[in-house]
């Protein structure tokens, strides 16, 4: 039992208790928790397009955002929570579908519509754009190369140091869905070099590693070993990745509480120090993280409970 009292808290809110209540809301079909929420977030742009992101994925199998819209048609929250909805929808059927199995374009088209809708509905929110460009990986083809810029440009424009919005960039960019490796890693080291002091977006380098691990993953299928895994996390490259994310972003940053917004890119780069061996880095990440912890990336080298205990024990933490 002594264990469990370090073991990591894969709270799927990521702390958000606000979010958590407003969730369980759904599950009854009751919208109203969610219009209180998205209300009261306003434009804390980070903690919003976190609390949409999430509301997003319970909402996709149940009917509460529009049993909301049909309440409150004219509710910019609503149509901004539908947009990201049927994002999340059309990936949903993507998924059940699997890969190379024809997407329903109608999905996408709708999915499309409503982030536009959302967009017009609320002009300065950045949120409506991150689904826009999430969604523009569904098309078998990608969309045309000015359409993405112009989308990016909206985004940009409102919020022009979103790590989701550039996450949803770098994916799209990435060998997985409609560019190269080399693509990915560009985008991920120019917007870290853009990037002020203190500043999140560093870390999408360790986003594009994982990346690239993934998709060697899956060409990897069939054989004992992917050719080249064996030093993906270690080689010199790699570490100083992550220290130069440590300096940039955490050892730059305000003092202060971590944020749920936070959590997840907190995690992704406490996991590439890990593997990376930088053991300075990595104990001073674990102990910020404490017990709070998010399922990915872990869960892409293994079983992710399993492998921050290791960890911690190895490096004699005790949080």
């Amino acid at each position: 039992m002594a264990r469990d009292r370090f073991a990591p808290d894969f709270d799927p809110d990521c702390g958000d208790a606000p979010l958590t209540s407003a969730r369980h809301d759904i599950v009854i079909g009751r919208w109203q928790g969610l219009r209180d929420l998205l209300r009261a977030t306003g434009s804390d742009w980070q903690a919003r397009g976190h609390r949409v992101r999430l509301l997003a994925q319970a909402c996709a199998g149940s009917s509460t955002v529009e049993t909301w819209l049909a309440a409150e048609p004219h509710s910019v929250d609503a149509l901004v929570l539908r947009a990201a909805t049927e994002t999340a929808r059309a990936f949903n059927l993507a998924i059940a579908a699997g890969r190379g199995v024809p997407i329903d374009q109608q999905r996408v088209d709708a999915a499309v519509l409503a982030c536009l809708r959302a967009a017009e509905a609320c002009p300065q929110d950045p949120t409506p754009w991150i689904s826009l460009i999430s969604v523009a990986r569904l098309y078998p083809s990608g969309v045309r190369r000015q359409e993405l810029a112009r989308w990016w440009d909206e985004l940009h424009r409102r919020d022009r140091y979103s790590v989701e919005g550039h996450l949803q960039v770098l994916h799209y960019y990435s060998s997985r869905w409609h560019g190269t490796h080399g693509l990915m890693y560009d985008f991920a080291r120019d917007a870290a070099g853009a990037a002020p002091p203190g500043c999140a977006l560093p870390v999408l380098v360790q986003y594009a590693r994982v990346e690239e691990y993934r998709y060697a993953l899956d060409a990897a299928k069939g054989r004992q070993a992917a050719v080249g895994l064996g030093q993906h996390w270690s080689h010199d490259g790699a570490v100083s990745d992550v220290r130069r994310t440590w300096q940039r972003w955490i050892a730059a940053r305000a003092d202060g509480p971590i944020e749920p917004g936070e959590l997840r890119d907190l995690n992704y780069l406490a996991h590439a120090a890990c593997l990376a061996g930088t053991e300075d880095v990595a104990a001073a990440l674990l102990r910020m993280l404490g017990r709070r912890a998010t399922r990915t990336p872990w869960s892409y080298t293994g079983d992710p409970r399993q492998q921050i205990l290791k960890w911690r024990k190895e490096l004699e933490l005790r949080v």
